[in-house]
């Protein structure tokens, strides 16, 4: 046993830039997990600062300075997420109120449905169950409930000073992160290993991969949430602009996100119209957007960034997800792609057998990695 380790650990560590390697990715992960809250200010403008850096740098390229690109591209950005901001935002929290307002009737009616179940199809529904569930809603309804919850909002309402500064903070940084790149570059590297070869051939892979996942996800939540809002104004449907909204934000989770935000818009539109034709239409219309986004729009837009397994996908957003909430679920398949792009760029000291289709042997990096 202590044969095969040695051997093992000789196979995959003996070079020293595998070492240098995993010291730096060891080292981002303690970094982001344990001191992830500390850093959010700088970790939300980094991701901010990626995403704007590529306007700012055609822009140079036409023979405008940095300093002038930086600040026309954070204008521009500040402008667009305050009209979201005072456009979308009151909109959605006077829908999420009325509904909030009307769930006890909504609930109610719910619960005649199923007593008139359990009086049809007693076999199937018993009303011991009915019961138990009408309880444990009333539970949930009950005044002390709603204060508690009161109190957390109150307690999030606390944090407002933070969100200040943050507002502060994060556009200040944005803007010296897209101004001095180069300059904080090339300072940052002094605190890398010189044999950071392999580091570099992953940043290499990551980079441009990362960029269009991101803007990726961006227009995809743009594009389902707009075409869902005006399909679901068009059907009349109550709360259509909140759960346009969450349909584009669950794109935000793989195959989960879909899955989750299916049940409100199922729940609004059966309390809405019943079992009609009206509800048929609407989880119909509802179900080909869905096709649409996942056997189309998401094919043109990532088809250069994500090249992972299903199951793949989903053990990552739960993985990185619980390690990093938001954050983590957000940037599942970039870290997942991250992890493949280490692999492919892992040196091997044993010979490959070539039905594998690699014939890359000793210290060197796979074939696969250095042609990406």
């Amino acid at each position: 046993m202590l044969e095969f380790v040695t051997r093992w650990y000789k196979d995959k560590f003996s070079d020293p830039q595998a070492v240098t390697l995993l010291f730096i990715l060891i080292g981002l992960w303690a970094l982001i997990y344990f001191a992830g809250g500390l850093l959010a200010p700088l970790l939300v403008a980094l991701v901010l600062a990626f995403l704007l850096e590529w306007p700012v740098a055609q822009m140079s390229r036409i023979g405008v300075n940095r300093t002038t690109g930086a600040s026309l591209m954070l204008v521009l950005f500040a402008g667009i997420v305050l009209l979201m901001v005072f456009g979308l935002v009151p909109s959605l929290w006077k829908q999420g109120m009325s509904l909030l307002t009307e769930l006890p009737a909504m609930l109610d009616k719910g619960m005649g449905y199923l007593q008139e179940l359990t009086q049809k199809y007693p076999q199937y529904v018993s009303a011991d169950q009915v019961i138990a569930m009408e309880t444990e809603l009333k539970r949930m309804l009950d005044t002390q409930h709603l204060l508690d919850i009161g109190k957390q909002i109150l307690g999030f309402s606390a944090s407002l000073l933070v969100l200040m500064v943050y507002t502060i903070l994060v556009p200040l940084l944005v803007f010296f992160f897209l101004k001095d790149k180069e300059e904080l570059i090339r300072g940052s590297k002094r605190f890398f290993p010189t044999n950071r070869e392999l580091a570099r051939k992953v940043w290499g892979e990551m980079n441009q991969q990362i960029f269009n996942y991101i803007r990726g996800k961006v227009i995809e939540i743009i594009i389902v949430g707009a075409v869902s809002y005006v399909f679901f104004a068009l059907m009349g449907l109550r709360y259509s602009a909140l759960l346009g909204v969450l349909t584009g934000l669950s794109v935000l989770i793989p195959y989960v996100g879909a899955t989750l935000v299916t049940l409100p818009i199922a729940l609004v539109g059966f309390f809405q119209w019943g079992f009609s034709p009206e509800f048929g239409y609407l989880m119909l219309g509802y179900g080909i957007i869905q096709a649409l986004d996942g056997n189309v729009l998401v094919p043109l837009l990532f088809s250069d960034a994500v090249d992972l397994h299903p199951v793949i996908i989903i053990a990552a957003v739960l993985v990185f997800g619980g390690l990093w909430g938001f954050w983590g679920v957000f940037f599942a398949i970039p870290l997942a792609s991250l992890v493949k792009a280490v692999v492919n760029v892992w040196p091997r000291n044993h010979p490959v057998d070539k039905s594998d289709g690699d014939s890359s042997a000793g210290s060197g990096i796979p074939d696969k990695a250095v042609s990406e």
